[in-house]
């Protein structure tokens, strides 16, 4: 649902409240997207690693999650913000992002399971991508440590700490170790005598 955010909060409050950037449209109601901490960071590890990847040799553009898609014919009132997402180069009129929704599919989408997500928001989300035209998705899990990945519309691929995960063929040759994209696993420190 819609919120209103008041002129004046404290960090307490506003820490409190969902902050309103991190919102989707779905179907005329407004949704927080925002993950937490782990969420933004694990995001923040794979825009970096894709940014790092597709400069170089100017492949397309790599965008966070406050960038919106209005890309599907099946729920015209719907835009959705992905943690991470890319399109390709020539895909753009000019190859600039549009100052507004992208009315594209992108090639890539990259979503992180935050504590909050129901296992129906995260399969209403690919099943929303897949139909829109997205040609890979990755669902990044961090409670389990996994990675599912969707090409072509084939039967999800599920990866864990030593797979390694593989851009081909949206990317071809980018590729990282799945346990690289997760913060490291909490270890119970010794307790001194």
């Amino acid at each position: 649902m819609p919120t209103v955010v008041p002129a004046m909060l404290t960090v307490e409050e506003f820490e409190a409240m969902a902050r309103m950037e991190g919102y989707e449209l779905v179907d005329e109601n407004s949704w927080d997207q925002n993950g937490g901490c782990e969420t933004g960071w694990i995001g923040g590890q794979l825009v970096w690693l894709l940014t790092h990847f597709t400069k170089l040799d100017c492949l397309g553009l790599v965008f966070s999650s406050e960038s919106g898609y209005a890309c599907f014919p099946h729920r015209p009132k719907l835009v959705r913000k992905p943690d991470v997402s890319f399109v390709a180069s020539g895909r753009f009129e000019g190859d600039r992002p549009p100052r507004g929704y992208a009315r594209l599919a992108p090639d890539l989408v990259a979503e992180v399971v935050s504590p909050r997500d129901t296992y129906e928001e995260v399969e209403d989300r690919v099943n929303d991508y897949l139909r829109a035209g997205v040609r890979m998705i990755w669902v990044l899990t961090p409670a389990t440590r996994t990675i599912l990945c969707y090409t072509g519309g084939h039967a999800a691929t599920r990866l864990t700490g030593s797979d390694e995960l593989i851009g081909d063929p949206v990317l071809p040759g980018f590729r990282v170790r799945v346990a690289d994209l997760f913060p490291p696993p909490l270890t119970t420190l010794p307790i001194e005598a």
